[in-house]
């Protein structure tokens, strides 16, 4: 037997799977005449209250009877769409679709995932509400952003479940997986800038690009960036992207420290703030000086395989390296440790710091090695930048110099200082 006070949630979940569904294919079907269309509102909402009941009777003993209703549900809605093809001569395979779809979300929501059902009924509503915009896109796609985006979910969703997930190689450095996601990520950073230049333009997407990049890793988001500047124009968007992904990581790593190491946040704001402060400028003026006219040319292979395997090497032999010096030299081997895996990602350094008992370093000496960190990381974009961009990168490289100088020149201050917060 089944309790009321068991039941009105799940079916609340159900009903309310049928009439966001119902409402939208209500409305898009609103101009047919009455009789041309299979179902409307109120057919969808009942079609979602009979498949809630089905799901209820599942945890009940009447399994057969809920089984029976989902089968004959759907015997209903592939016959009635069938009479109406024939009779309108509209095959009308969305809503055929989206009917089934309602009754396997009101099912959903009746056998005990109401919240469930009922979010993926919303995501299926979202979809059928786009339908203009989504034919709208795929008309401006041609074959070269077909190919693009082919390859890239290759790389990200086929090859890395097929790799080991765990530590191979000298010394145990290596996890296959964890090294895929650096591809990933900079074939990842490459399609969206591509994407983004598209739809926005260089002067708007390739920032747009940089910025939500560099918010996860600049790194990544130079390399894919400085790899794009041979094929440039001008190379003023790839540029003013790379100066901005870092300007990003340095707001980044100051709110890092903030959450996962507060101890030292002032004086790694002090170190910090004049760098942060000069490769923000340098970004905006690189952004402002560039031609608002400007269209870049899109690359020939926005998923450029080749130098994001060169840069998974670059990682895989630093973590070697880290790896080594930790083995060669035990406790002493920690800071070559941090110091390498913090050339390529500054958010490592941060978590250990923050995991040292408290008073076990100095702060501002903590704050000083953590700034090294990040200087260390600045010479590597540095390094990237000019060797895959060549002379086109002179003003991404001159503000990063500028910013590795500003770095260098606070960190001396306070070390020669010694000042402790």
């Amino acid at each position: 037997m089944i309790a009321l006070t068991d039941a009105w949630l799940p079916m609340l979940g159900a009903i309310a799977v049928g009439l966001l569904i119902g409402i939208e294919r209500g409305w898009t079907l609103r101009t047919r005449k009455d009789g041309q269309r299979a179902a409307g509102v109120r057919t969808f909402i009942v079609l979602s209250i009979a498949s809630g009941i089905a799901g209820l009777l599942l945890s009940s003993q009447l399994q057969p009877v809920g089984t029976a209703i989902i089968g004959g549900l759907g015997i209903l809605v592939a016959v009635a769409y069938a009479l109406e093809a024939r009779i309108s001569g509209q095959a009308d395979a969305t809503s055929a679709v989206a009917a089934i779809a309602t009754i396997a979300l009101g099912f959903l929501a009746g056998s005990g995932s109401p919240e469930v059902g009922v979010a993926y009924a919303a995501l299926v509503t979202m979809v059928l509400a786009l339908r203009t915009e989504t034919h709208r896109w795929i008309a401006k796609l041609d074959e070269a952003d077909l190919r693009a985006a082919v390859r890239y979910a290759v790389i990200a969703l086929a090859v890395r479940p097929f790799l080991p997930d765990r530590d191979i190689g000298p010394l145990d450095a290596w996890n296959p997986q964890d090294l895929w996601l650096v591809v990933i990520l900079v074939t990842g950073f490459s399609f969206l800038g591509y994407v983004a230049d598209r739809a926005l333009g260089a002067k708007h997407g390739t920032v747009l690009t940089a910025i939500i990049g560099g918010a996860y890793s600049s790194t990544a988001v130079t390399q894919s960036l400085a790899q794009r500047l041979p094929d440039s124009t001008s190379g003023e968007a790839e540029c003013t992207g790379i100066v901005l992904a870092s300007a990003v990581m340095y707001v980044r790593v100051v709110l890092l420290v903030l959450v996962l190491a507060p101890s030292l946040i002032i004086p790694f704001t002090v170190i910090m703030l004049p760098a942060l402060l000069v490769t923000w400028a340098a970004g905006v003026w690189l952004w402002r000086g560039q031609d608002d006219g400007e269209r870049t040319n899109l690359p020939r292979n926005p998923i450029a395989l080749l130098p994001a395997l060169g840069f998974l090497i670059f990682v895989a032999v630093a973590a070697l390296a880290a790896r080594w010096g930790l083995e060669r030299f035990g406790e002493e081997g920690i800071a070559l440790m941090l110091f390498l895996m913090g050339s390529m990602d500054v958010d490592v350094a941060i978590v250990t710091a923050g995991g040292l008992p408290e008073g076990a370093v100095a702060p501002w000496l903590a704050s000083i090695a953590l700034a090294g960190t990040i200087l260390a990381n600045m010479s590597v974009k540095l390094g990237i930048t000019l060797v895959n961009g060549g002379r086109r990168s002179r003003p991404a490289a001159r503000a990063l110099a500028l910013s590795m100088l500003t770095l260098f020149a606070s960190i001396a201050f306070w070390w020669v200082n010694s000042l402790d917060f």
